[in-house]
């Protein structure tokens, strides 16, 4: 007692639990051993009466053929054939009688164990298996049943002592003769068997040991020969269901429970108790955030004590957290404006400064076309910095969605090629090739055309830029057991390095070396580039050695369109030709917009009328038949593009209308070919692009 006063609270609850679950515990155990011994008497029991029973029910079938050969045995007749060995009478009266036994086999011997006669069935196929060595203790014992094992299987023996009819108990003459009668334990056997026992019977080898079941009782009979050795086992099986299996299991899972309970009390306990008021503890005497932390995660009253030793420093840290945070966001929002400050005003300063220069009456023309070609570069590169930031916006926002639409992969590989081949500067010694697919796509797959033609061209276009001099190439990998379909744009130039690898695909981040320095932009390419993958399913990777290479794959999965149809072939080398008597119609809110058209359609002696917005763009094509093609802006005052083009349409469908637009996003052009827009153009307008449009069309 003087110990247990000593204990603390929480040693002092652990102690009676566990008293507690001793004694529970050696109750069940108790228990569990003491259904056992009751299982054990039951099984012995049952085993008794049905091994009883099974004997019983073995001799009864054999009781027919012992009357059988008893009655047959003391016989005037047979005891004459013994002595004349009549065979005809054999047959008339034992042989054709034969059926009647039961039997598969009938021999007659005499007293010099000489075989007279013997019927067999056709199953029997043994001729001399009756032992000479039984005859003599027959002789004595004037009856014997025995075994023998055959390749047959297993067969009952009976015989018996010949007798003449006035000698029934076979005591007062000598015998003239042996009788024997045998049947096959065969199927039919133990089938009959079966039935009248409700058991499940089977011949055994006598060495066969009975698998052990509790569900079932097994009871063998040994099938001994005539020296009294066990020849084979008949096995009796019938199920016991009267068994504790069940009371066990309960008992057992009783036990389980029980130590289950103990541990589970235990860590509760523990949890509950002994866990927080430790926290408390460390609280009070070390300030222990961490302690407090989970104090607060407790239950019940801990718990509201947790939230009011944290109540007076969470706020605090709070607080600190949200300067870490705007700080952050100062630092990133400065390095992006820095950056993207940087990158506008770089093509800007060109544009106005050769712009200021162009103004110089003494400038001679080559000078005056280089200055040209600079603002028109200058132009491209400020228009593909814009572009990327509305793209990364947009997926942002997650307005982009995916077009899906039946693809030629490999004419749109090639077109490509055509296309970026001719950008390739003449100073970069560069090999732009096509690898050659040994097992091509022989259908069109289903995918964004206008998405992947953009992931293609930025991988393309990125790996030329960053290679002065040996070869890109681009081809394809069709998976069909995996249903994905690989692309890679394979360089031989500067290659990446391990840690920059993990930064590519990060907007705003890129290379820092001597060579990307020289590049301009605001490192969207890439980024925007995986957002297009992982829209289409997909997912891009890469691998690169520095001063050997890269190679960029994509993978996305294959979907083939099951559909035909013929793909406009595209139209080119066309002559450009002049608009003499050609009258077009340029609606056009803007007014340096329109200059700018006009000027452009002024040098192909074009004759130009203006419309200031939607409504009277429908009103000239309405009352001016003249008009061969319309360029129509998207973005008007009072009616836009969009609304023009439909009222136009009603009365006169065959009118070239040309959407001229600022948005340049692949969805927004996918919206205006959908429209039924004859074609569009992109502001800001390039020349002979304006030109190709307009002799692919009014040619």
């Amino acid at each position: 007692m003087r110990i247990l006063s000593n204990l603390n609270t929480y040693y002092r609850l652990l102690l009676l639990i566990i008293s507690t679950t001793a004694l529970f515990f050696l109750l069940y155990l108790f228990l569990y051993f003491y259904t056992k011994k009751q299982e054990r008497e039951v099984y012995k029991s049952a085993y008794k009466e049905y091994h009883n029973e099974a004997n019983s029910i073995f001799e009864l079938n054999s009781k027919p053929h012992i009357s059988a050969i008893i009655d047959v045995t003391f016989w005037d007749e047979l005891v004459e054939f013994t002595a004349k060995k009549d065979q005809k009478w054999y047959k008339q009266y034992i042989e054709k009688e034969f059926p009647t036994y039961d039997v598969d086999y009938i021999g007659v011997f005499g007293l010099n164990h000489e075989l007279l006669a013997k019927t067999t069935s056709s199953e029997l196929k043994s001729i001399d298996f009756i032992p000479k060595q039984i005859m003599p203790a027959l002789h004595k014992s004037r009856l014997v049943r025995f075994y023998l094992k055959l390749p047959e299987g297993v067969v009952e023996v009976f015989g018996a002592t010949i007798h003449p009819s006035n000698d029934p108990k076979k005591n007062k003459t000598e015998p003239s003769g042996y009788f024997f009668m045998a049947r096959l334990l065969n199927h039919n056997f133990i089938q009959h068997l079966e039935k009248i026992s409700s058991s499940t019977i089977k011949i055994t080898d006598k060495n066969y040991l009975s698998p052990a079941d509790g569900n079932a009782i097994e009871v063998d009979l040994n099938l001994k020969d005539w020296k009294n050795e066990v020849v084979a086992n008949l096995s009796f099986e019938r199920p016991f269901n009267l068994n504790f299996y069940n009371t066990k299991k309960i008992l057992f899972i009783i036990i389980i429970a029980t130590v289950l309970n103990f541990l589970i009390y235990f860590y509760y306990y523990r949890r509950w108790v002994y866990k927080p008021i430790k926290l408390i503890t460390n609280i009070l005497e070390k300030e222990d955030e961490n302690s407090m932390s989970s104090l607060k995660k407790a239950h019940g009253e801990f718990k509201h004590i947790g939230n009011l030793f944290e109540e007076n420093t969470k706020q605090k840290k709070q607080l600190e957290i949200a300067k870490e945070k705007a700080e952050e966001s100062d630092m990133l929002k400065s390095s992006f404006l820095a950056n993207l400050s940087h990158e506008i005003r770089t093509p800007m300063n060109a544009i106005m400064g050769f712009s200021e220069l162009l103004g110089d009456s003494n400038l001679n023309q080559k000078d005056r076309d280089d200055y040209l070609k600079i603002i028109r570069h200058s132009g491209k590169n400020l228009i593909s910095i814009i572009e990327d930031l509305i793209e990364m916006s947009k997926i942002d926002s997650k307005q982009i969605t995916p077009n899906y639409s039946s693809l030629d992969l490999d004419k749109c590989i090639l077109e490509l090629h055509h296309a970026i081949k001719v950008t390739i500067p003449e100073e970069k010694e560069i090999q732009f090739s096509i690898h050659e697919n040994t097992e091509p796509l022989k259908r069109k797959i289903l995918t964004d055309e206008i998405k992947l033609t953009q992931i293609l061209t930025n991988l393309i276009t990125n790996a030329i830029k960053f290679t002065k001099k040996g070869y890109v190439s681009v081809g394809y990998k069709v998976n069909e057991e995996a249903k994905s379909l690989e692309i890679w744009v394979e360089d031989s130039g500067l290659g990446i390095d391990e840690n920059n690898i993990k930064i590519i695909f990060d907007r705003f981040r890129r290379i820092e070396d001597e060579f990307s320095i020289e590049l301009t932009g605001l490192g969207l390419g890439l980024s925007i580039t995986k957002a297009y993958v992982e829209l289409l399913g997909g997912h891009i990777a890469v691998k690169s050695l520095p001063g050997i290479g890269s190679t960029f794959t994509i993978t996305l999965p294959l979907k083939y369109d099951d559909t035909t149809f013929e793909i406009d072939a595209i139209a080119t080398n066309k002559k450009l030709s002049g608009g003499e008597n050609k009258t077009i119609l340029i609606a056009e809110d803007d007014n340096i917009n329109f200059l700018l058209l006009e000027r452009i359609l002024q040098l192909k002696n074009y004759k130009i009328l203006r419309a200031v917005n939607g409504n009277e763009a429908v009103e000239i094509c309405k009352n001016n038949t003249a008009i061969d093609l319309v360029f129509m802006d998207i973005k008007m005052p009072v009616m836009n593009g969009f609304e023009a083009f439909e009222l136009i349409r009603q009365f006169n469908q065959n009118l070239p209308i040309i959407a001229n637009t600022a948005y340049s996003s692949f969805e927004d052009k996918d919206k205006i070919i959908n429209a039924g827009f004859t074609n569009y153009i992109s502001k800001p307008l390039n020349k002979n692009e304006v030109f190709y449009l307009l002799s692919s069309i009014l040619d």
